[in-house]
């Protein structure tokens, strides 16, 4: 261990597994290391018996609920876009050989006090039950204006300049009215919040734009695609790949202590007496606590059950987003399925997550609205976790921190700070025009 590395990497988290391949294909000499003896981090994926000894202390789970090696329950579940830029990244590392993918069946939203499927394209949005039918006309017709719309092409732009015009402006243009808003700006732009009403609309319409070419892209019913087995094989991919170019990977490092110089740069990182040298540190906050301060907290809900979300066309896996607004609400509510058709639980079982920044101490109470879109549930587990952003200066210490995982099921943010990170450890941007081509959904 007693080397020197130009970066280190603490936590096997999966933004630490992505930066860490990132920059092992690069070039950069990289070693990998955790305190735990399993990879993931916070993101990692549990088997029954490790998640009934997490939140019921007990070692084994009942039998009534099959096999424990047959669970893979992930602990930050996210659906990926099929077009986004996470499945650039891995296509970009090539690591999309170590895993394989299944199209999500189902994208919904609550709107209204009713489960509703997200609308996207002009003739969805005729059919769908969402809208009257003079809202139905004018959301088609907002529908067309972004499917067309063309950045370099100002033809395209009915004389508007996006760059200025906010989103409310440009929506007013169309007339819709304020569930239209709700959903397109939640479920299809996947804003966490409102705030991008105020903002330029360009953003806005460039997501609704990844939503319905992710869409197209798998000729799914929904954008999404998740690994089979689940997001526990993403970080092991990662390990694979890292390796190939050299890096090396320490589980089981205790301690896991970064050591400093007078001037507060980072030298290196010590475990078990020996140091390992080093110019930069990427690590989750748990390492470096000192640099970090506390942002919100996640509440959230890990259910058993042995049927689909009902009202969701019995989706074998499925994403329900209930904006902020439909329950009176800061922040938005989101509910994540995934079952046996994806390998992540014994057949006939679904996983079922409900999430959202807590706004009070009692997940239970909190999370009600969501849990109630279940349906009876065989077990339900709940969950609390404190979320945490770095607050150091990396050009002084050469310390990137990431932040931690929010309450969104999809990986947006997730992977935007990931390359907000890869940008200012490596000083570029990282090109991800790929051959898209390179990651298809695996055939049922």
């Amino acid at each position: 261990m007693d080397e020197e590395y130009e970066v280190i990497v603490l936590g096997t988290g999966l933004k630490e597994c992505i930066l860490s391949g990132l920059l092992s294909v690069d070039g950069v000499k990289v070693l990998h290391m955790d305190r735990n003896d399993y990879y993931g981090g916070e993101s990692t994926s549990l088997n029954l018996n490790q998640l009934w000894k997490k939140f019921r202390g007990e070692d084994k789970a009942p039998e009534h609920l099959g096999a424990s090696r047959d669970y893979n329950v992930d602990m930050m579940p996210k659906f990926m876009m099929g077009n986004g830029k996470l499945v650039r990244t891995l296509i970009h590392t090539d690591v999309t050989k170590y895993l394989s993918f299944k199209a999500v069946d189902g994208s919904y939203v609550f709107v209204k006090g009713k489960v509703q499927k997200v609308p996207v394209t002009p003739m969805e949005a005729l059919k769908s039950p969402l809208m009257g039918i003079f809202e139905k006309r004018r959301a088609g017709k907002f529908f067309s204006y972004v499917q067309d719309y063309d950045e370099k092409d100002p033809k395209t732009h009915n004389g508007m300049d996006l760059t200025k015009v906010t989103t409310k402006e440009l929506i007013a243009k169309f007339g819709l009215d304020d569930n239209t808003i709700d959903f397109v700006g939640h479920a299809v732009a996947l804003h966490t919040n409102d705030q991008h009403l105020n903002q330029p609309a360009l953003d806005t319409v460039m997501r609704m734009k990844l939503y319905a070419e992710s869409l197209a892209r798998f000729q799914g019913t929904s954008p999404y695609i998740y690994p089979l087995y689940g997001l526990g094989e993403l970080p092991q991919a990662f390990a694979r790949l890292s390796a190939v170019y050299g890096g090396t990977y320490m589980l089981c490092k205790p301690e896991c202590k970064v050591e400093f110089d007078e001037e507060g740069k980072v030298t290196g990182v010590t475990s078990e007496g020996e140091t390992a040298k080093c110019k930069k540190i990427v690590c989750d906050p748990s390492y470096l606590p000192g640099k970090v301060r506390k942002i919100g907290r996640v509440a959230r809900a890990i259910a058993i059950m042995s049927h689909p979300i009902p009202n969701t066309n019995d989706s074998h896996s499925v994403q329900v987003i209930i904006p902020q607004k439909q329950l009176g609400r800061k922040s938005d509510m989101y509910v994540f399925c995934c079952s046996y058709s994806h390998n992540v639980a014994p057949k006939g079982k679904f996983i079922a997550f409900v999430s959202t920044d807590a706004e009070t101490d009692n997940p239970q109470t909190e999370l009600k609205a969501g849990i109630d879109l279940l349906g009876p549930v065989d077990e339900i587990f709940f969950d609390m976790y404190d979320r945490y952003e770095p607050v150091n200066e990396p050009a002084l210490d050469n310390c990137f921190i990431s932040t931690s995982y929010d309450a969104t099921t999809h990986f947006e943010t997730t992977v935007a700070d990931v390359l907000n990170m890869y940008t200012l450890i490596t000083g570029k941007q990282l090109d991800l025009s790929v051959d898209l081509s390179a990651a298809s959904a695996a055939e049922e």
